[in-house]
């Protein structure tokens, strides 16, 4: 069973694959599977964001005390910044320079943000609540994840930015309002069952090493 620092790593991965999926796509001048990617890439920063802020920051603000509380106020306003982004994004029509261009600034938010889980909060974090706590938050940020809205109905399933970011409100009303949020028109394509499995394939050989930053 996994402990919640492997899982979330687990995730960053996941989020740093489909990018680079996108990236490829953007250089051959294929819009539909950027299109695609953008949108497998987006839907799992959404869950991603959900599954932290409802099983991740309530454990550091309860066992970390001011400095948990300040961790993770930090981490939600990042959040916050990058589902702005995203909404943005909406706007824009895949293929374009500025659609591009927010994406790769959206990643690079992501990727520090990232790495301070990584290198500064989840190591503080793990040996305070111990391995049991670990794994068995690790099932539950699963879990959670799961009851993100299908990322068929949804908005690219983010929370609306005008919603506050801190339980229960941030996440949980959420979730309620998403499948009725710009609901028409997300019907989209997303990448194929080959190109999953391609996907999967290639983060099986890939370790982004936060702390020895690559």
């Amino acid at each position: 069973m996994s402990t919640l620092f492997h899982s979330i790593k687990e995730d960053h991965e996941e989020m740093y694959e489909y990018h680079d999926q996108y990236k490829r796509a953007w250089d051959r001048n294929d819009v539909d599977a950027q299109t695609r990617w953008a949108r497998q890439l987006t839907w799992e920063i959404a869950r991603h964001a959900v599954g932290e802020e409802i099983v991740v920051y309530p454990l550091m603000e309860k066992y970390l005390g001011d400095k948990g509380r300040e961790l993770a106020d930090h981490d939600r306003k990042e959040h916050q910044e990058v589902k702005e982004k995203l909404y943005q994004l909406e706007s824009l029509k895949p293929g374009s320079e500025e659609y591009h261009a927010l994406l790769t600034t959206v990643m690079e938010s992501l990727h520090h943000h990232n790495d301070d889980e990584e290198i500064k909060d989840l190591p503080m974090l793990e040996p305070v609540i111990g391995e049991s706590t670990s794994k068995e938050a690790a099932q539950s940020f699963k879990k959670t994840k799961k009851l993100v809205p299908t990322r068929r109905v949804t908005n690219f399933g983010v929370t609306h930015p005008s919603i506050p970011n801190k339980p229960p409100f941030g996440t949980l009303l959420g979730l309620l309002e998403a499948p009725v949020d710009k609901l028409k028109d997300w019907f989209a394509a997303f990448p194929t069952e080959s190109e999953m499995k391609e996907a999967k394939e290639e983060l099986k050989h890939r370790d982004h090493d936060a702390a020895a930053g690559r």
